[in-house]
């Protein structure tokens, strides 16, 4: 949970980032409540924490996507870019975008983290209301279809956030449900499932990690919920608000309390406490790296000089075959639910020139560009993102 939501719930209420910077924070102050603080870029592994992109205090016209002008927001309502209540945010790095949603509102908004431009994207998906702590946002990533997903504190809601010639749109995609045998560790439930954070893997599948350190595999297909396991080696009463995976594949996790950051071990779920300074108060963490992402292994081309690129596409990109196939070989390109929507058979006796293998309209997303020579070995693997 993050940090006190039930007194809340009584109540009623420009600069590129470094690539070593690979994981962004939604932080907040040091308070008992939910403050936002800033928005900022960290290196968790070398214990460094960037410049904030948005603070508390920052002065700023917000751009309405609807009305295509900026405007002002009032800061006395929940419903502003700088309101106190945040515990969500997701990274788009298709247009290096940070994506938020305040707990209290169904707003959503978009930060450049290049341009510090914020961007009101309306919708009528969202349906937070502010008496209900179960209806509240509080975990956000991006798939590894390309595309955010937000969801409720209480799994009610499972909110996508797409993105389609440079503007966002909202769905909602219903309510996720407990797999059969999981009602005594149930996402609904304020003490197992509420908070936390959510990551994804490069299998489709999203990951609750809960504030209680439940982790929960959410399936898109089924929109159900299933416990996998409980995060050990944490500290007690240890409060977990905040998870990202690292551009090393290591899933990272830290606390709006203030307390060290935690490396998890996604096999075994094991934390061990990361070995720096570095303590902020986090209400979430976000980065465009997906677990068990295995083109992150297999990129490396088998042949020297085998690629594929660019990795960013539109209806086309080349195949590079490199110096020893030989023969024909096989191109395949695989959507990310592991579906194969595309075969070409190219001729390889032109072993350093370029291929264009050319794709025709497909959905936005991650696809996964698997190369094999005529024998079935395969010759490098490589993700690309159709934009």
């Amino acid at each position: 949970m993050k940090k006190t939501l039930l007194p809340l719930a009584f109540l009623c209420l420009a600069h590129s980032v470094s690539a070593q910077q690979d994981i962004f924070a939604l932080t907040g102050k040091d308070s008992p409540q939910i403050i936002f603080n800033d928005f900022r870029s960290l290196d968790v592994k070398a214990g460094v924490s960037g410049t904030a992109f948005l603070t508390d205090q920052t002065a700023v016209n917000v751009f309405s996507q609807n009305l295509n002008s900026n405007f002002k927001e009032s800061r006395s309502s929940v419903h502003n870019a700088q309101t106190p209540s945040m515990a969500s945010l997701a990274f788009d790095a298709s247009g290096n975008d940070l994506v938020y949603i305040p707990m209290f509102s169904s707003n959503v908004y978009v930060l450049n983290a290049n341009s510090r431009k914020v961007t009101l994207v309306e919708n009528n998906a969202v349906k937070s209301t502010s008496c209900d702590i179960g209806s509240h946002i509080t975990r956000m990533t991006t798939g590894a279809d390309g595309n955010i997903y937000a969801l409720t504190n209480s799994g009610s809601q499972l909110i996508k956030i797409s993105k389609k010639n440079g503007k966002y749109s909202v769905s909602d995609l219903g309510k996720i449900s407990d797999a059969a045998g999981n009602l005594q560790n149930s996402l609904a439930v304020v003490q197992t499932g509420f908070g936390g954070d959510m990551i994804a893997d490069a299998n489709g599948d999203l990951y609750v990690l809960s504030a209680s350190a439940n982790v929960f595999r959410i399936s898109l297909k089924n929109l159900t919920s299933e416990l996998v396991g409980k995060i050990t080696g944490l500290p007690e009463n240890y409060s977990l608000n905040g998870a990202a995976v690292n551009n090393d594949g290591k899933v990272m996790i830290a606390s709006a309390k203030g307390d060290h950051f935690y490396e998890v071990n996604f096999e075994n779920l094991q934390a061990s406490q990361v070995n720096n300074d570095l303590k902020l108060h986090i209400y979430d963490l976000a980065s465009k790296y997906l677990v068990n992402d295995k083109s992150r292994v297999t990129s490396e081309a088998v042949f020297a000089g085998a690629d594929v690129y660019p990795t960013k596409v539109k209806d086309s990109f080349y195949v590079n075959l490199g110096e020893k196939t030989k023969g024909q070989a096989t191109v395949e390109l695989y959507n990310a639910g592991g579906m194969k929507v595309l075969s070409k058979v190219v001729n390889a006796s032109d072993r350093n020139s370029s291929h264009l293998i050319n794709i025709g309209k497909m959905n936005q997303g991650l696809y996964i560009v698997n190369v094999k020579d005529e024998s079935g070995k395969q010759i490098l693997s490589k993700k690309i993102i159709v934009e």
